[in-house]
């Protein structure tokens, strides 16, 4: 799974990085704990309205609550449930089948963290991140879902939610966890996020093997245990633990 990651890098860095040509309101600013039920950025390609026939896409950048509800959903809250997706499953599933042929994203991350259980029991927390520290996309899929108790002008009448895919660690990665993000190839980016592309079972397959491909191109290492509560925050929890406090190795 993928429950906590970093996003360091400011919202302008980003929107310059990946190409974004229209940038949404309130986009979430740098944080070393983002959780479930948080705002995130996420990455999408939209085909604009009241063009000429086969239009091209618009990349945008939007603030979305992670934790996908799903359109059919009657409140909300189902979302704190679905922060992340099996790729092996999404498309089939009715939480996320049609994200996944229509509505995909990417989602920057500085890196993520998950916890490592150590022969003595005690979980232990690292930090995964590019090996050459550019951030990450996680392959997403994202959702609208209408509010049926606000006025059809009010702000709060949609509500745009994300979810992160998860597959089979491999690598190194596979002694700290047995699941882990998606993450797309820089590269893939374009494909992944293409609105004319019907995303399928043979897509999701694609970008899992390619991120099981490139996760020698991660690297990972022990931080300390206060990055375990939503209510912490800054870059210093991404410092590395010294040597003598570190946890026991398998």
């Amino acid at each position: 799974m993928c429950g906590r990651f970093v996003v360091s890098d400011t919202t302008p860095d980003l929107i310059g990085m990946f190409d974004v040509e229209v940038v949404g309101d309130n986009l979430p600013g740098q944080s070393w704990n983002v959780a479930p039920t948080d705002p995130v950025i996420v990455i999408i390609d939209s085909l604009p309205k009241n063009q000429p026939e086969h239009p091209e896409p618009v990349r945008r950048a939007e603030a979305a609550r992670w934790g996908l509800v799903p359109s059919w959903a009657k409140d909300p809250s189902v979302g704190s449930r679905m922060f992340n997706a099996r790729i092996e499953e999404a498309a089939e599933k009715s939480s996320f089948r049609n994200s996944v042929a229509k509505r995909r994203a990417a989602i920057p991350a500085t890196g993520y963290y998950e916890w490592r259980r150590g022969p003595d029991g005690v979980k232990y927390p690292q930090f995964i991140h590019a090996a050459d520290g550019r951030p990450l996309l996680l392959a997403g899929l994202y959702e609208w879902w209408r509010n049926p108790a606000a006025a059809e002008d009010a702000a709060d009448k949609w509500l745009l939610s994300a979810t992160i895919l998860t597959t089979d660690s491999a690598g190194e990665l596979a002694s700290i966890h047995d699941r882990m993000p998606v993450v797309l190839d820089h590269g893939f980016l374009d494909e992944w996020l293409d609105p004319y592309l019907i995303g399928d079972g043979d897509l999701l397959a694609a970008i899992a093997e390619s991120a099981k491909t490139g996760v020698d191109e991660l690297a990972h290492y022990e931080v300390g245990r206060a990055v375990g509560s939503v209510k912490n925050n800054g870059p210093q929890l991404i410092d590395p633990v010294a040597e003598d406090e570190a946890g026991p190795e398998a």
